[in-house]
């Protein structure tokens, strides 16, 4: 199953190609494309070191082990 690291990986180059060959298609320049396609790269990669960083939610702690006492 994909999380959402793997899926951020993912989008970065298809960001930056897709994006790109898309405004190409449209008309904009190329001069212009990359630089806003590489933006949007960016701001993924921003998003996955900042917003939803990888050590955001603490680990769990283990359950304290309880003795019986036999006295």
């Amino acid at each position: 199953m994909a999380h959402y690291y793997d899926l951020v990986l993912g989008l970065i180059p298809l960001a930056l190609g897709g994006i790109t060959t898309v405004l190409a298609v449209l008309g904009v320049s190329l001069t212009l494309a990359v630089p806003f396609a590489a933006a949007v790269a960016v701001a993924l990669i921003g998003h996955g070191m900042f917003v939803r960083s990888p050590g955001a939610t603490p680990a769990p702690c283990p359950e304290p082990q309880k003795f019986n006492s036999a006295d």
